[in-house]
């Protein structure tokens, strides 16, 4: 009967941590502000590069952790067709909206997730309403098994998003 105790506790002590793995340590917070259109977000300089080139959608710059599982792109795109953050998704979202993993949708963003293929791709956008009118955006992507340890640095990335506020 001790043993099997013993074993319990240990499999409730161990589980959670094999289960859950590491937390993304972030020593290093710093704003990229996109010299073009002035859309900035906080990254953790020390998990990503800046090396990873230009983002492959509008005008911004991909992040890359050095082991390149995950990345972080940031850019803008001009709001022509005046789009709210309904009908962007409308327009374009390649996935039905009813197989995502999560999805919040307000009059001034949106923001969605899903998992393919084990990785999961998170995507924040944020429509201004200046008399220049933008579409600022992240796009995450990041192995599943690694949802947990990459929460909080979701959080505060996604958060931050922002036009930069020209005085």
């Amino acid at each position: 009967m001790r043993h099997f105790i013993l074993g319990t506790i240990a499999a409730l002590w161990f589980t959670p941590v094999l289960a859950e793995g590491p937390r993304v340590e972030v020593k290093d917070w710093q704003v990229f502000v996109d010299p073009q259109f002035g859309t900035q977000v906080d990254y953790p300089a020390d998990v990503f590069s800046q090396s990873g080139g230009q983002s492959e959608r509008g005008t911004g710059e991909r992040f890359r952790t050095s082991d390149g599982q995950a990345v972080l792109e940031v850019y803008t795109l001009p709001n022509d067709p005046a789009f709210t953050p309904e009908s962007f998704l409308r327009a374009n979202l390649q996935t039905p909206r009813n197989e995502l993993e999560y999805q919040r949708i307000t009059p001034s963003f949106f923001a969605i997730s899903d998992v393919r293929e084990g990785i999961i791709y998170y995507s924040r956008c944020n429509f201004s309403r200046s008399t220049r009118p933008l579409i600022s955006c992240i796009d995450l992507k990041y192995p599943q098994d690694q949802k947990r340890a990459w929460d909080d640095v979701v959080t505060r990335i996604s958060r931050s998003l922002r036009p930069l506020v020209r005085g």
